[in-house]
């Protein structure tokens, strides 16, 4: 089992920036493919970000390419998602996520947290 916790959310302004962390537990955290999804209200989950074991490859949803960078520290078992330019459809409950294979589903889930961008 691995247990995620994400922190960092909050309310800013349009143009601000955020870093979301999530801390995990549980396993060893350098053997986890890491994500990062956001789900909006009535809306359905999507793809965020994601970075492979030892921090190489990120990849981007095109609506976040360019201000969004994820990045990881193995050391610290800890996933980062730093957040510019932020813009108020980025305003979503944001979720980290963990497997083991790249082409699997994710396994474990955070809780989520919420990230609010005012226009």
């Amino acid at each position: 089992q691995v247990q995620l916790v994400e922190s960092g959310g909050g309310l800013v302004q349009a143009g601000d920036s955020l870093r979301l962390s999530c801390a995990a537990s549980g396993r060893t955290f350098s053997n986890y493919v890491m994500g990062w999804f956001r789900q909006a209200p009535g809306k359905e989950r999507e793809f965020v970000a994601d970075i492979r074991w030892s921090g190489g490859s990120p990849y981007y949803a095109d609506s976040v390419k360019g201000r969004f960078t994820i990045s990881r520290d193995n050391a610290k078992n800890t996933l980062y998602l730093q957040m510019n330019s932020l813009k108020p459809e980025d305003t979503a409950v944001y979720y980290c996520a963990a497997k083991r294979i790249i082409v699997s589903a994710y396994d474990y889930w955070g809780q989520g947290t919420q990230v609010t961008v005012s226009s």
